[in-house]
């Protein structure tokens, strides 16, 4: 039997980085090293909110895969999982090897954190994010954006200059697709016979789903963002879109992607060993 396919939209194929606007060129300097970027980024708030998104997810996985073999355990093993120190610390540490050699570059980038514009992006970013997690207040944020879209709301514009600056629809699909795979490999290796699936089998069924994540992806994201900028200007938005596309902002960019994706597929992994584990009715 076919093993689902399962969207990790709670932190993978949905998971936009955190991107910084521009700064006055008279911004006072900011500490450089990668601990002063993880401390303006403010790591241990957004975990937070990635731990109660992950707590939320797998009790979705419990109902959709398993509703008589999870209980307790299972929630304590999804809580170990997305255990907010260890997520962090590996997080951070990808960072460390990805731009901590970079001094010129960080120190642009610790520059766009020391005025009052970039603390406001991060805060916004963050009760977005916080926001999403009642899924009335997200659904509403999707109604929001095809509103903008409907009345031409020149913000939309400066919002797709956003995401194209970061190629965030690709880059969330392509994490979105690493991520369902890492998820179906893990279930395979505990769920019974499944471990007899051929890896390219696996992929297959990944890659049937592309075009689905890549449209949730695209409604997610407008949502999103729409919802946490929607209190910026269009000057400030479009000072974002710089930012973006400075070298600083493309360096910055793809070290937290590729910090997303090596931290959350190995997340996805041990939730499908687990799931799988749950599924045959064995001690998780």
């Amino acid at each position: 039997m076919p093993l689902p396919i399962l969207v990790l939209a709670a932190l993978l194929a949905l998971t936009p980085p955190l991107v910084l606007p521009a700064l006055a060129e008279e911004a006072p300097a900011a500490e450089t090293s990668v601990p002063a970027l993880a401390e303006a980024l403010r790591l241990d708030d957004l975990f937070a909110v990635l731990h109660d998104e992950g707590l939320a997810y797998g009790e979705d996985l419990e109902t959709r895969m398993f509703p008589d073999g999870g209980g307790p355990r299972w929630r304590e093993r999804v809580g170990r999982i997305y255990d907010v120190p260890r997520l962090r610390a590996d997080f951070e540490a990808v960072l460390q090897r990805e731009l901590g050699a970079e001094a010129a570059v960080l120190a642009e980038i610790d520059a766009f954190f020391a005025s009052e514009l970039g603390r406001k992006v991060v805060g916004l970013e963050i009760d977005a994010r916080r926001a999403f997690l009642d899924e009335a207040q997200e659904e509403a944020a999707r109604v929001a954006a095809e509103t903008r879209a409907a009345d031409r709301d020149p913000k939309v514009k400066l919002l797709q200059r956003f995401i194209a600056a970061g190629d965030l629809i690709e880059m969330n699909v392509a994490g979105g697709l690493s991520g369902n795979l890492a998820f179906l490999t893990g279930l395979a290796e505990t769920s019974g016979d499944g471990g007899s699936l051929p890896r390219d089998e696996l992929m297959a069924q990944v890659w049937a789903q592309e075009e689905m994540i890549r449209a949730d992806t695209t409604s997610w994201l407008q949502a999103y963002l729409g919802l946490a900028y929607a209190p910026l200007t269009e000057a400030e938005l479009a000072s974002y879109a710089d930012f973006m596309e400075s070298p600083a902002g493309q360096r910055l960019n793809a070290a937290l992607f590729l910090a997303f994706d090596e931290v959350f597929s190995r997340v996805s992994y041990e939730l499908g060993r687990a799931a799988g584990t749950a599924m045959q009715g064995h001690d998780i």
